[in-house]
């Protein structure tokens, strides 16, 4: 059986461009996993640490329930709406990279 030309080619379904990509997600998700976990961690730090300024009345909320159960939230959209562009982005140029023949930046 004769191969297709454009079979050699095809470096985006090789084994150097899946752990090439791999790699680089693995950065991605470490550092979107450690800006969650910094914040996560931080508020019982301040509360334990600071009680009088989380204590403090903004908004008819202290400052400990504001940032816990008004911008926590938020936030965590903001870290999965980073980590999604920047996924796709990293997957695009890979794929660019593969094609052209040029090993990816990181």
């Amino acid at each position: 059986m004769k191969p297709e030309p454009h079979a050699p080619a095809d470096r985006v379904h090789s084994e150097e461009f899946l752990s090439g990509l791999k790699r680089r997600q693995l950065a991605l998700s470490t550092g979107c996993s450690m800006a969650f976990l910094a914040v996560l961690l931080a508020m019982p730090a301040l509360n334990y640490w600071a009680p009088d300024w989380m204590a403090r009345d903004v908004g008819g909320f202290t400052l400990s329930w504001l940032v816990l159960g008004v911008l926590f939230f938020p936030f965590v959209w903001v870290i999965a709406w980073v980590f999604i562009r920047r996924s796709i982005r990293l997957e695009q140029s890979e794929v660019a990279s593969a094609r052209s023949g040029r090993e990816a930046r990181p």
